[in-house]
Parts: structure tokens; sequence; C-alpha cells
């Protein structure tokens, strides 16, 4: 094929990106939009930079050394990319190649100034924007000049920032080329950027105008603030005029300076407010061609605007589709869930396909349309209240959207959808034979799964799967279940709120819950505290788990001393919680099963910290302590006024919550065990189309959804392509925060405490478990990598039922995302972990080692040191 070195802009569009890079592709397809103006010019394309590249010998060695050095030796990363730049720029550009560019110059005018601007193939995509990662040069004048700042632009792919972008987002450095943008200089009386959604909010109905004098590199710079228009529906919605004391103007003899901006220009608008309206009038032309929000950089030079760059904003959190025009309310899963993660297409769908309510997918993450119970008045109050008990930020953050003047019209009835609202509960006996009715019933239902699936595979594994989700969804369903569930939160809500109205306590119910029978996860903590037990007294199985990186590492035991010891206690834990990971409502995380190296690091700990009998004694001390709390709070009651009657009640919903709260935690457990052995059955198919060449890898699967896998093995045909662009998507939703709101304007509301009665300086949260400690922070943020001492007091983005192993050896407990009746609320109640949960920011504002003081009686957080 003939190398092509120079291309028009007019000639190329957005499917050229490897020719001419992702600003080049960018602005040819802006060219060819009918009413939007682009500055003439042309593309250096990726063939020259080849060239250019291959014969400086030298990169291939740089660029070996380049790949092998840490991403934390950032000095190393300086030296290295400075080394190739020199090397590239040092390279004189062939003959044949500047005779191509100099008569493109001639074209285009040679005399006149040009923007020389580079374009990488990793650029302005739709999920990795690089913006300011390579360099821009303006008011080059000349073919010589022009040449050069060509090179410079090669070379700029090696900047420092540019290298460590790359390795931040998993870009092979030799994948990436450089091609160069070189456009008729524009000398505009203002400019500056256009986002077609509110860049904060992620509102796309909104557009916001920045504003300046002169170039836009003053803006783009940080040398002046610029006036800011917010448009919505072809009006202006708010207007900031800044005094624009600078300005960068381009000089006569080439290149560019700093001006001073007249008095009585700065705080003149750079824009009328028709400017602006109808600047964004061409933004939304841009924004339909492409298809998503963009971030647009504009000129404007004699009331007309010349659009010098477009490239999609991916900062934004994708909107759930919807099949109407009607407004949206979406609540995160993955808040309630415990698992803010993105989880994979297979992950996604499989939970879809199991859930008791309709859920739809963005970002990689699910939500829950809520707007039809927001609607009608009589469900909107039920809704609010069971969103209020679970995490504060989603009731107020729900509270906010409907503060939104008519975003969610009145309507009489809630109609379908929406969470499933358990509503009233009907009242169930106290009796402990329930929830031993209840957990057999579930344990049954898993052994005919287990029986019923071995025999499944190919199409007819997916058929019976179908079927087996009917019955997932009728084992989560049972009213028997849900009414136990219902018992023991209600009673402990109840029972909260009577002893702070009779004796002015908070949160009693988090010591009387304490050692509460037949919770499945505290059980799977203390487990593995007896894990330890039979393994602390064998030097040389201690020391080789301190050495153990192989996942085969259970059959290396029984060589040892205590060895075999040591495995069949492992395995017996994995048995019962091997189908438990981080994560773990994502069929596609690596279970503990899977993955045991996990469990060493906690093993470990767990050997060191603790004396033998760990288990028994904490299990034994929560119990005795609740059992005192119990007896101290009946005594307090029977002394004031009509104390009998309250000390009965109280008694009675004592009992009530001690014998269903343990309950909560089993439907989780319940699930997870079922979704162990639908991955088992679903890896067996996987591993049967790699043997017959359809996928490459069994984890392709995971990038299908249930339905297309289902398709691949009964077709035995798999897009290849598809498998790689959902990779390349998962890889980006990783960058994103999920909102715990998101309308369908795409506006992510994260709501607020709304409170004043916390210290100055202190991070507020959710309190869940009551009581007061001190202690060094322990910001962790893969449970693998956890190093804990005795005192610790673990900070962490989330906790599921995963993290319960980690609670016995800590003294406090800190999370981003939690509510009253998630995992980690319940789990630090059980063992009697002062924890405050829902903290934004919490692993970024707490530092690891921090000495920090948890108030968990009163939801907030002091950092000490």
């Amino acid at each position: 094929m003939t190398e092509q070195y120079v291309l028009d802009l007019q000639e190329v569009d957005e499917t050229q990106v490897a020719v001419v890079g992702g600003k080049g592709a960018h602005l040819g397809a802006l060219s060819r939009i009918e009413g939007i103006d682009v500055p003439t010019g042309f593309c250096v394309t990726t063939d020259a930079f080849r060239r250019i590249v291959a014969e400086a010998t030298s990169v291939g060695d740089q660029l070996d050394r380049l790949s092998s050095l840490s991403a934390d030796d950032r000095e190393g990363i300086r030296t290295l990319s400075a080394e190739i730049r020199r090397t590239i720029e040092a390279v004189t550009v062939p003959g044949d190649l500047a005779a191509e560019i100099t008569r493109a110059l001639d074209r285009h005018g040679e005399q006149a100034a040009y923007a020389v601007r580079s374009s990488a193939t990793a650029e302005d995509l739709p999920t990795a924007s690089f913006a300011g990662q390579q360099d821009t040069y303006l008011n080059v004048m000349g073919v010589e000049a022009v040449l050069q700042h060509v090179s410079r632009c090669w070379a700029s792919l090696f900047t420092e920032r540019a290298v460590a972008y790359r390795r931040r987002n998993g870009i092979d450095h030799r994948t990436v080329h450089m091609a160069v943008v070189v456009q008729r200089m524009v000398f505009p009386h203002a400019a500056g950027v256009l986002f077609t959604a509110d860049p904060v909010t992620g509102n796309r109905k909104v557009a916001t105008v920045d504003a300046g004098f002169g170039l836009g590199e003053a803006l783009v710079s940080g040398l002046v603030n610029p006036d800011v228009f917010t448009v919505r529906d072809g009006e202006i919605v708010t207007r900031v005029i800044a005094a624009k004391q600078r300005a960068v103007d381009a000089l006569p003899s080439g290149g560019t300076r700093e001006v001073a901006v007249s008095p009585q220009q700065q705080k003149q608008p750079a824009l009328t407010d028709a400017q602006a309206v109808r600047l964004v009038r061409l933004g939304r032309r841009i924004e339909a061609h492409f298809g998503r929000p963009q971030d647009i950089e504009w000129c404007l030079v004699d009331d007309d605007f010349q659009i010098v760059q477009s490239r999609p904003i991916t900062t934004l959190f994708p909107i759930p589709e919807s099949d109407d025009e009607e407004n949206h309310v979406y609540v995160s899963v993955g808040h309630q869930q415990m698992m803010t993660d993105p989880m994979r297409p297979l992950g996604l769908s499989m939970w879809q396909l199991t859930a008791m309510a309709p859920m739809h997918a963005a970002g990689g993450r699910l939500f829950v349309d809520v707007a039809r119970r927001l609607a009608s008045p009589a469900s909107r109050a039920g809704l609010l209240e069971m969103m209020g008990r679970g995490d504060p930020l989603v009731r107020d953050a729900l509270e906010t959207v409907l503060d939104h003047d008519d975003f969610i019209p009145s309507l009489p009835d809630a109609g379908p959808g929406g969470l499933p609202g358990h509503g009233a509960s009907a009242p169930i006996e106290t009796d402990p034979a329930i929830v031993v009715e209840l957990i057999e019933r579930s344990r049954a239902s898993v052994t005919a799964l287990e029986h019923d699936i071995r025999s499944k595979s190919g199409p007819a594994l997916f058929d019976f799967l179908l079927e087996a989700f009917e019955e997932h969804k009728r084992v989560l369903s049972d009213p028997l279940s849900i009414q136990a569930i219902m018992a023991g939160m209600e009673a402990t809500w109840c029972l909260n709120d009577q002893l702070r109205e009779w004796l002015g306590e908070k949160n009693a119910a988090d010591t009387l819950t304490l050692s509460a029978p037949d919770n499945i996860t505290s059980e799977m903590g203390l487990a593995l505290l007896d894990v330890a037990d039979v393994i602390r007294p064998h030097p040389e199985v201690v020391a080789f788990l301190q050495g153990v990186q192989d996942e085969g590492f259970l059959d290396e035991l029984a060589k040892l001393t205590g060895g075999t010891e040591a495995r069949d206690a492992i395995e017996a834990y994995l048995d019962r919680y091997g189908m438990r990971c981080v994560g773990e409502i994502d069929i596609t995380r690596p279970r503990w099963r899977e993955r045991p190296t996990t469990l060493v690091p906690v093993i470990l700990d767990n050997v060191r910290i603790f004396e033998p009998g760990a288990a028994e004694r904490r299990f034994e001390q929560g119990r005795r302590k609740a059992q005192e709390k119990e007896q101290d709070v009946l005594t307090r009651l029977r002394a004031l006024p009509d104390g009998d009657q309250k000390a009965d009640e109280t008694k009675r919903m004592i009992d009530r919550v001690r014998t269903f709260i343990g309950y909560r935690e089993y439907p989780k457990y319940g699930i997870i065990t079922r979704y162990f052995v639908y991955k088992q059955a679903l890896l067996r198919e996987a591993e049967r189309l790699v043997r017959a060449g359809v996928l490459r890898d069994e984890e392709d699967s995971f990038y299908l959804t249930f339905q297309e896998f289902h398709d691949v093995a009964r077709s035995h045909e798999v897009d290849d392509r598809l498998i790689q662009q959902r990779k390349d998507a998962f890889r980006s939703y990783q960058g994103l925060t999920p909102p715990r709101v998101l309308t369908s304007d795409g506006e992510a509301v994260t709501g607020a405490y709304r409170r004043d009665d916390v210290p100055a300086g202190s991070l507020i949260g959710l309190p869940v478990s009551a009581g007061t400690v001190e202690g060094r922070a322990r910001v962790i943020l893969d449970m693998a990598e956890a190093d804990l001492e005795a005192g610790d007091i673990l900070v962490t983005t989330f906790t599921d039922p995963s993290w319960s192993p980690l609670f016995v050896g800590i003294a406090g407990l800190v999370t981003e995302v939690g509510g009253q009746m998630t995992h980690g609320a319940v789990i630090a109640r059980e063992y009697g972990l002062p924890a405050v949960v829902g903290v934004e920011r919490a692993t970024r504002l707490i530092q690891d080692g921090q000495r920090i003081r948890v108030h968990g009686t009163d939801g907030y957080v002091e950092i000490l040191s």
C-alpha cells in the first residue's frame, strides 16, 4: 500500500483516526458538517511519523527501557521520555516528505500563519480524551518553522505527562502514533470552550460556554478566569462576567505574547447573550453528528464562529437507555449492594435476570428507575422513608430532584416499576424455628440446583439456567423470608426509636444485637480465626504461607509438617465460604475458591494478632455484653412511669431482634452460593467453546451478555471485535464514579447530610454502629493487600460480606458507601466495632497511617494527625 504523508482536512473523517489521529479525524468530520466553519488546513499522517521513528533507530531500545520502568519511577520516566524526544527531534525531515508538506503550504498560503497541532491515535477518544497531553504551537510562519514544529509535535508523543497518561489508561506506547494538524491561523476577538453538557452535574440539557478575549490559550493555561454562560433550551440561565485582566495575542512576526486588557474592557463580556446562544446551537449540531456530548474549542472572528477542536466529554456518567421521552430517576443498585465497581456484561445481565425489579445498565453499573414511585404521593413517602433508612444521601438526592420544577409530575398512583416495596410486613411469631426452616429451604434448593445442572451443556444449559433463575427469584421472594428480614429490621428501628425516647440513648440496638445467632457473615469472619488456630502451631506452614503466590498452594501444603491439617482446615472453610469474593454480585469476579491466595494475608494476620480460641471468646464476649445491656436497659425502664409495661414491650422487641436480625445476611449468602453454581457451569461451557476454537479465552465469555453467550453456544460464532469493544469500554468505566442518583437528563445528584452538629473539619457520615474509637487509619482498597495490626481502623470504599474476615482484627470502620442495614453495618454491629459509613471521598481525604477518631454513635470522623 502506498504511504500517504499529507491529507487535506476535507479528505478525512472520524473513521480515519489511525491515519490522522483523533484531533485530525474530528476536525475533518467537523469540516463536513453543514453550517460549521473550520479553519482550512491539512494533516501530516501517521505514515510520516512511523517513517521518522524508523530512521531514529535507537527509539526501539528506548521504548523497551521505558516499558520496563515502574509506574512510580517518575525520575526515570522523566529522563527517558526527554531522551526519546531529543532523538526524534534530531531526525532531519526527509526531502520527499518536506516537499509534500511544502506543497500543502503552497495550496493553503505559504505566507500565512499556521497552528501546528499534535494529533495522536489515542486522543479525543470516547473513553480517553488525552486533553493537553501533547503539544500545540500557534502562529507559526514560514516553511522551515512549520517543519521544525511538526518535528516537535512528533516528539511530544513522549512528553512526561503523555507517557504517564498512557500508562494510567493501560495503553502500550508502541501502539500509539502521532499525526500533525497544520491549520490556517485565526486571529479571534474572543475564544473559549463550549461544553454541550454541564461538566460538573452531567446534565445533558445544560450547555456551558467559557469565553475570554484574544486566543483561547489564555483560558486553557489558566491565565484568566473566563466569562461563563449557562444555556438551557435556547435561553441564558446564568451569566458570570469575570474581570479578564490578561489575554494572549498573536505577534506579527510569529508566536504569541501575553498582553494586558485595558481597564475599561476587562469587565465587558467577551460574548453577547445572542452570540452565546448561537454558539450553543452550533454545539448541538456537532453533538448530534458525533452522537455524544462534546468539549468544543471555538474562536469568534468578525461575528462568525470558527470551530478549532471537538472531543467527547469523557468524564460524564452514561445515561441508561430509554425507549420513551419521559423523565426518569435512576437509583444506584451498587450503593445498596456495596459494589460500586463496574461489572462485566455477563455479570450485569445475570444480575438483571435474577433481580426482583427491572434494572437498567449504564457505565457498567445497574440502576432502578423510581420515577413512577416518586410521582405518586402515596408511594413517594414510603420510598423516601425506605431510602433514608438505607442511605440518607440517596433520600436527600431524591428530594433534590423533587425540588426541580416539574421534572417529576404528580400522578394519582405509582403504577409499575421502581424498587420492590415490602409495605407493612405481615406479623410473624418470634420463633427461632422459622429461621431454621428458611435456611433449610435455601439449602435444599441449592442442593437440587447442583444435582440438576451437572448433566447440562450447550444450548440446553442456557435453557436450564433460565428456569433456574425463576427458582432463584421464587426463593428470594418467599413471603416468609421477606417477613423474617423485615421483622428483624423493623424491630431494630423500633427498639432504637423507643429507647431514644424513653432513655435518651442513641442506637442502643447496636449493643443488643452483638453475637446474634444464625448470622452467616459474622460466622464467616470467626471461622477464619479457627483456621488460624490450626495453622499457628506449625512454624513451617506459617513460613510457607508468607511466600505464597501461586493459586495451587493448597496441594503443596501436605508436604509440610502440619500441612495436611492446615490444608484440610482451609479446604473446609472454602467448602462453606469459597463462593464469596469482593464485588460478589458480579458473577465474573474471581471467587475465593478460584483464588484462595486472597485469604492468605488475612489468615496470617489472624495467626499473628490473636491467641488460640479467639473465635469462641469473641462470640461469647459479644453475647455477654448484649445480655448485660439488656439487663441494664430493662432495669432503667422499670424505674420509669409505666416502667413494667415499657420493659415488657422492650424485652419482646429484643427477643425479636435477636431471633431475626442474623437471618438478614442469609438470603445474600444463598444468592452467591447459587451464583457460584451458575458460574462453574458457564465456565465449563466456555472451556468447551475454547476447545472448539469459537472463543479465544474462557474469560472472553465475561464480555458477552447471558443471551449473547447463549447465541454463541447455539451458533458457534462470535464477534471478536464486539468482545474487544466491551473490554475497552469496561476499562473506561473503571475510571467513572457512579452517582447515587442519576436523572434521564444526565444530572448526577449526590445528596448532602445537611448537619450542623459536628465539629468543624470533621468528615460527616452515617452512624451505623455505636461507640467511639481512636486509632491508625489503614486505607485499603484491595482486601488481598490488607496488612493490619490490632487497633487499626479500616478505611475503604465499600465492604460487602467478603470483607468480614478483616473485621475481627480491626477496631473501627469507615466506608464511602453504606447504610444502616447494609452488610458492613450489620457485621460492624455484630462485632461491636464503631462504624461510620457513607463518608464521601473518605479514601482520598484520610491518608493511610493517619490517626483518626471514629464517632460511631454520632456519625462523623475526626482526623487527628
